[in-house]
């Protein structure tokens, strides 16, 4: 790609950064995303400035990227970052019109993630708990001190998902100071920086209590103590997205349930908060979605409230 639109590429990247707040994860798919589609207006279509990018280009990029086996919901992101990018240009005049206007791509196939049901999740949570007080208990060199600190976090880490539903994102994003022990909330920070109060019950706040007490500290190592972040790594700094889902298989597997990641923690505490009544609306703002049409289609009424709710409100059931 040459230096121009190297340049109006990062510029679109800090546009997401800063003014849209997105996160760095989608900063940098947006970002290579438009790079590969300009890599591709060039090399196969000639069009090496922006103007020259029209729809028929688009198109046929999309048009080779699925014939190459891409799936859906990646052609779907490709599309938005397409269409998220020529807007902006426009915007900033550098170009006259939006070539996205027509473009279409594949409706992405419903997905629901593993849901848990209440049983399995007092397996998982307990199984938690009972190994990290087992190795807790035991523990007495420095390396089994420094397990059982994990496994402390682990549990925590589970407990506070399901209690909350929050994404993983929000999960690490967590400073001591958003946790207020007293009203049982904590303040996260979701997508777009919107910022939300969600509520918490006792047996998240006892592994927290525990958490903070005897294995925070042993995480930090006593090196890193000005560290605002509840939940802390392997190297006294703030745990990283990928080892909290490490964490959540690690006791999946060990509960013997079906395995999980944590976004279907969070999609079991949605579909768990449905079942035992809650207002639709309330589920949306406990899970931090924009719009309703996102709640409904991340959660689902299992079977047997949907035959319930049926015999009751039907006159002729």
């Amino acid at each position: 790609m040459n230096s121009p639109s190297s340049q109006v590429v990062a510029q679109f990247g800090e546009y997401l950064q800063l003014q849209r707040g997105l996160s760095d994860h989608t900063v940098r798919a947006y970002t290579n995303d438009i790079k590969d589609c300009l890599e591709f207006a060039a090399a196969e279509c000639g069009a090496v400035e922006l103007r020259q990018v029209d729809y028929s280009v688009l198109r046929l990029w999309l048009s080779e990227l699925g014939a190459e086996g891409k799936a859906r919901s990646t052609l779907m992101r490709k599309a938005a970052a397409a269409r998220t990018f020529f807007g902006w240009c426009v915007k900033q005049e550098l170009i006259e019109s939006d070539p996205t206007g027509r473009l279409r791509t594949p409706k992405l196939a419903q997905y629901l993630p593993t849901v848990l049901n209440g049983e399995q999740v007092s397996i998982l949570l307990a199984t938690a708990q009972e190994a990290a007080e087992r190795q807790a208990a035991a523990a007495s060199e420095t390396a089994e001190i420094h397990a059982a600190a994990t496994a402390l976090r682990r549990w925590t880490e589970c407990e506070l998902l399901y209690a909350t539903g929050i994404r993983v994102s929000e999960l690490v994003g967590l400073n001591i100071e958003s946790v207020d022990f007293s009203h049982r909330t904590i303040r996260v920070l979701g997508k777009g920086n919107k910022e939300r109060i969600v509520p918490f019950g006792l047996p998240a706040l006892n592994a927290l209590n525990t958490y903070l007490a005897k294995s925070r500290p042993t995480l930090l190592g006593g090196v890193h103590s000005e560290e605002p972040a509840v939940f802390i790594g392997s190297r006294g700094r703030r745990v990283n997205p990928r080892t909290v889902r490490a964490d959540v298989h690690h006791c999946a597997q060990a509960a013997g349930v079906p395995d999980i990641s944590p976004h279907d923690l969070r999609h079991s505490a949605a579909t768990h908060l449905l079942s035992g009544g809650a207002d639709m609306r309330v589920v949306q703002d406990l899970l931090g979605h924009a719009s309703l049409a996102t709640t409904q289609r991340y959660t689902h009424v299992d079977q047997k409230r949907l035959a319930a709710v049926y015999l009751q409100a039907f006159p002729r059931a």
